[in-house]
């Protein structure tokens, strides 16, 4: 099958059926509203965003059409605490979930954006990766429609109800099919959507895991080394952080480790993310079918960056942008002023639920620290309007991972490896590309004295 080929074929429906629905209300005026989430998905790997290798059509024809967010970045970089965030609309310092083993109390879960739309009559769905808490704690009870993983990181290779082989993305695409082949016509829907893509496949030597079909995408292209990967950069780190024991140096070596490795680990990556805009066109070839596609809003997000050899690094978990900074695309068909747009301010992923929940009409809770990014868009409220954030990574710890906070603007870059005292500071306006620590040097001490204390006020704020 040729990588934007037609429709899979819909499986798993009985798996994947509805709950119980109680009646409500008829269709309003209200949207539809589908979020996507992919899974370590770092801001440029987008045809949209710039890149001329990766083959993302659909994607970027919804970027196109829609918001395109050029600064979007998370609070955390890593799996669990980002979708906490996702889903709460809160810092990591406030809505406590630092870990994989941490779930929501129920009184907390309440106000997360699926639930606060459920109670105001939508239908809720879930399909892939939930990641929050531990499994048995997973919510499918919460939802309308669940086909949410079993596992707090999902398979790539898994079977169907038949016992057949089916990849993850794959499946994703059959249960957002039978979602809106099943969904009811008597109320609006809001359908969350957590691929495991680009994520690795943690524990198999093989890492990026493809189907098939995508097997010979990229093949015939050079992918060039970023200039980050030299040696001098991984060197130039102290030597808390520069050990075989990070998990990014581990990465590195499964991944990186030499040009032909290099070249094969970023074609998986840039496959795996193919696959998913696969999945999206097919989803809104549906929605267009069914007379759905003027009333449904899309937002898409990824919930983690990703290094690409960078520094000598793999994974996420730092400061660095490659690490926080991810694809952030909103299209909402019914609003002809907030479409055909490039946004550079600030949007972040504590941003996603209150935006969710003022599209739906709903009040946005005080406990949420986030902002409407459409309202942000629509340039009415100047408050709105963010000069910089927090950033926080505390799970592990050194050395496996060293934890680090900061603050993040677009002239300076501040972080704090909390249990060393090591601080980063980029001058990002002469440095955009963070090549130059400049920590240490005499002429920045004003500045940095000044982030300091913008660091130590938002570590307050942020709770």
């Amino acid at each position: 099958m040729k990588y934007c080929g037609y429709l899979l074929l819909v499986g798993c429906l009985g798996l994947c059926a509805f709950g119980m629905i109680a009646k409500t209300k008829p269709a309003d005026a209200r949207p539809n509203i589908i979020f996507l989430l992919t899974d370590d998905h770092r801001w440029n790997s987008l045809g949209v965003m710039g890149n001329t290798l990766i083959k993302t059509p659909h994607l970027d024809q919804i970027a196109t059409k829609g918001i395109l967010f050029k600064n979007a970045y998370v609070t955390t970089s890593i799996c669990c605490v980002s979708r906490a965030s996702l889903l709460s609309g809160q810092y990591m310092s406030r809505h406590k979930i630092e870990d994989f083993n941490t779930s929501f109390t129920p009184e907390a879960f309440q106000n997360t954006y699926p639930i606060l739309l459920k109670s105001a009559g939508y239908q809720t769905g879930f399909i892939g990766k939930y990641g929050v808490g531990v499994p048995k704690e997973q919510p499918a009870k919460a939802f309308d429609f669940w086909a949410g993983s079993d596992k707090p990181q999902p398979d790539y290779e898994m079977k169907d109800a038949q016992g057949r082989f089916i990849h993850h993305t794959d499946k994703v695409n059959n249960d957002i099919q039978a979602f809106l082949t099943n969904v009811p016509s008597d109320a609006p829907f809001c359908l969350s959507v957590s691929f495991k893509a680009p994520h690795i496949q943690d524990g198999d030597p093989r890492q990026f895991i493809v189907q098939e079909r995508y097997k010979t995408m990229y093949a015939q292209d050079s992918i060039p080394e970023p200039e980050k990967a030299n040696p001098k950069y991984w060197q130039s780190f102290p030597d808390f952080f520069r050990t075989d024991k990070n998990i990014a140096r581990e990465r590195w070596y499964l991944q990186f480790d030499g040009n032909r490795m290099y070249q094969e680990s970023v074609r998986q990556y840039y496959r795996l993310i193919s696959g998913v805009d696969e999945v999206v066109g097919n989803m809104m070839k549906t929605l267009q079918d069914k007379g759905l596609a003027d009333n449904t809003v899309i937002v898409f997000m990824g919930d983690n960056g990703y290094y690409l050899g960078e520094y000598g690094l793999s994974g996420k978990w730092f400061g660095h942008e490659e690490s926080i900074r991810v694809p952030l695309i909103i299209y909402d068909p019914r609003n002809a002023k907030l479409q055909k747009k490039v946004n550079t301010q600030f949007a972040l992923n504590i941003d996603i639920a209150p935006t969710i929940v003022a599209l739906a009409g709903v009040k946005i809770p005080e406990q949420m620290q986030g902002i409407n990014l459409l309202e942000m868009v629509a340039g009415k409220n100047k408050r709105l309007h963010r000069e910089e954030f927090f950033y926080e990574h505390t799970f592990l710890g050194t050395p496996r991972l060293p934890k680090v906070e900061g603050v993040v603007r677009k002239d300076f870059k501040y972080m704090n490896y909390l249990e060393h005292g090591y601080e980063e500071f980029y001058d990002l306006k002469k440095d955009p590309d963070e090549k130059r620590n400049v920590a240490k040097e005499a002429a920045y001490q004003a500045s940095l004295t000044q982030m300091r204390q913008k660091y130590q006020d938002w570590k307050t704020k942020v709770r």
